[in-house]
This record gives C-alpha cells, structure tokens and sequence, in this order.
C-alpha cells in the first residue's frame, strides 16, 4: 500500500506509526483509517516487531475526523467512509467482540502504545482509549467531541471510558465533552 497519511519506522523490535497529517493536526479520514488498519496488520505479521508506539506528526496527536472531509459529505448529500469494502482486519477473529473498529487493538498479540503528543479529540482519544498504554506530555488537551456536535459517542467510547478512568469521571466527559487536560509534572529531580 502507499502510505499517504502515516509513516511507520522500525528500529531495535519498536515500530513507530506517526499519523502523518500535521497541516490538518492529523485529522483522521477514511484514507488514514485504511492505511493505520492495513500497516497495524503488516506489524502484527512481523516477527520482528515486539511493540508498536502510535503518535502524532507536529503539535498534535490526531483532533478526530477531518471536517473539510465531512463536510464534502454533507455537500455530495451522503456519507462517503472513503474506504474500501475490503479492508484489513488486524486483530479479528480472537474474539467476536473484537471484530469492529478500534476494538480490534483488543486482538493484537503485540502491545499498542499511544504516545500523546498533543491534542486528542473525538476519534484521537477513542485511538488513544483503544490502546493497551497512553502517555502524554504535560499539558495535552483532550476532549470526546460528540457530544458539542449533538452525536452519540463514537467506536464504542461510551463502554470503554468507563472501565479506564471511573463511571463518574467518564459520565461527566462523555455529556459535557468538556476539554480536559493531562497533567503537568511536578516532580523535581536532584542529586
């Protein structure tokens, strides 16, 4: 496949994949899904990949769907995913309830690490929720996104937010959509 939207590195067993929109903050479209889908399953063929780190190109880790995409939809008067009927399918067939988008990082056999490099919204954070290890850097804004839009919460966020960070904590993020933060280090080294 040509690789438009993301570009992966392998060094040492560690495959970096880096969402590779920056103009767009990495926007996610049907393009960069494919693409993300098809190379996740290539790594998780490689015996020589242990680990897989996903992060973002520039300032942001990836601030959901791409809206100009969108709104070319709503323009030709109908939904265009962008997508082909068959797409890979890293991780399917472990369990049924693996077999849908972004539940399928749950059937890997390799670890996915999301290194958050800025923003996360919408679809960014579901990627970042779906891994099995974020870290963040200081200051990262995060947001669910749907719910300023007037959409139901998207690729499962709604089941998996929950079981992450609380009832609570996940209620309140997925009916406000408020913007949260990552937190600022504190911590002061010395000798």
């Amino acid at each position: 496949m040509d690789l438009k939207t993301i570009f992966v590195e392998i060094d040492d067993e560690i495959a970096v994949i880096t969402l590779n929109r920056p103009e767009r903050m990495n926007a996610w479209t049907g393009r960069m899904h494919t693409e993300y889908r098809w190379l996740l399953a290539q790594l998780e063929a490689n015996s020589e990949v242990r680990v897989i780190i996903v992060t973002g190109a520039g300032r942001g880790f990836c601030v959901g769907a791409d809206t100009k995409a969108l709104q070319g939809h709503a323009e030709k008067g109908g939904y265009d995913p962008g997508i082909p009927e068959s797409i890979a399918t890293p991780g399917y067939g472990v369990r049924s309830e693996f077999d849908a988008p972004f539940a399928y990082h749950f059937g890997l056999t390799k670890p996915v690490i999301a290194a958050i490099n800025g923003p996360a919204a919408g679809v960014g954070l579901v990627l970042a929720c779906f891994a099995d290890i974020r870290f963040a850097v200081p200051g990262v804004k995060f947001t669910t996104a749907h719910g300023k839009l007037n959409l139901p919460a998207e690729y499962g966020l709604s089941w998996l937010l929950p079981r992450i960070i609380g009832l609570a904590r996940a209620n309140d993020l997925l009916f406000t959509s408020r913007i949260f933060m990552s937190g600022r280090s504190r911590a002061t080294w010395s000798r």
